[in-house]
């Protein structure tokens, strides 16, 4: 029988551990990512963004339009737009009392919420949209074909189908 060299130890250490993460794993007491979901549902997230120039008659990002979302320049996928708010930068102005105006300086200029839905998994940490936990001032960009808009998530709401029931009454929340 040859001697065994450091090599082979050290290839037989790693197939042992490998066969004990696997037992671990098999009897539960390792839990593994899928296991981690807890449950799927709808969520709606807004994306502020600040400081988009638009020189045109009206914002491009329209309701109801389909836009492309990259997330952490990662490209994700064509989601549809549920809402757009959009406003002229806005300045105060010392006339009498203050009050906010356009800003005469910076016509083109833009602030914008766009309000997009989606499917995600659920976890105890929050909601996984395409393998990213979406969370508020994640960056994300937002695409069509006449732009393309770097903004950052600031709001994040999980829908949820549970009737709630109340001195007789029907709640329902989501």
């Amino acid at each position: 029988m040859k001697k065994f060299s450091l090599v082979d130890l050290i290839i037989v250490g790693g197939v042992i551990i490998a066969l004990l993460v696997g037992i671990y794993t098999a009897k539960h007491f390792r839990q593994t990512a899928d296991k981690q979901i807890e449950a799927t549902s709808s969520i709606t997230f807004q994306v502020f963004l600040r400081g988009v120039t638009v020189t045109g008659e009206e914002f491009p990002v329209k309701k109801d339009a389909k836009t492309f979302i990259t997330i952490r320049n990662v490209p994700y996928t064509e989601l549809t737009v549920l809402d757009v708010t959009s406003q002229p930068r806005k300045t105060l102005s010392p006339a009498g009392k203050y009050t906010l105006v356009n800003d005469p300086s910076q016509p083109a200029i833009f602030d914008a919420v766009v309000t997009i839905s989606d499917t995600a998994k659920i976890t105890k940490d929050g909601a996984v949209v395409g393998g990213n936990k979406i969370k508020m001032g994640l960056p994300v960009t937002l695409e069509g074909e006449t732009y393309k808009f770097n903004g950052t998530i600031s709001d994040v709401r999980v829908s949820s189908d549970t009737d709630i029931k109340d001195s007789g009454e029907n709640i329902n929340i989501g």
